[in-house]
Order: C-alpha cells, then structure tokens, then sequence
C-alpha cells in the first residue's frame, strides 16, 4: 500500500517551534488552540514553564493566529484543530 498524505508515518516536530511548518509537514502537533479564548480573557499573559515545554511554539501558534499577513493561509493550518471549527472573533 501506498503512503498517502492521510496514512503516512508522522515524525515528531523534535526542536521545531515554526507551527507553519509542522503543520504544513503533517508532523504531529498536540492541539492546545482551545486556550486562545480563556487567553483572550485576560489582559496580560505570562507563559512560565521549565525549558522545552513548548512555550516557543505556542507563542508562534498565537502569532500564526493573529497575524494579517497569515489570514490567507487560516484554513490550511488551523483545520482540523480545535479553534479551526470555533474561531473567536478576534481572529
């Protein structure tokens, strides 16, 4: 059988924190996009985790998420995910 892009092995995103890439890639991404609403709650954040917890890729999912200049490419990245199918109105 041949590998498609939906059966394909998926390798792990080890030391990547460029969420476009991943996801683009199809490498496995664990989807922590249901906490941009409870984000968009407060009015500062501060992410405090120990070193490679993912805090650098979660700030480049955010940025993906807000930014103008990636609004074409929303539906590419963010499908399938949580916030892809519930997309808050600051999006």
């Amino acid at each position: 059988m041949q590998p498609t892009q939906k059966n394909k092995i998926r390798l792990l995103p080890n030391g990547m924190s460029d969420f476009a890439t991943i996801r683009r890639d199809n490498r496995y991404y664990v989807d922590k996009t249901m906490f941009i609403p409870k984000l968009e709650e407060f009015k500062y954040q501060i992410f405090l985790r120990p070193r490679r917890f993912g805090k650098s890729l979660m700030l480049n999912m955010l940025a993906a998420y807000y930014d103008v200049a990636m609004k074409d490419s929303f539906d590419d990245l963010f499908s399938g995910l949580y916030i892809g199918d519930n997309p808050t109105r600051r999006q």
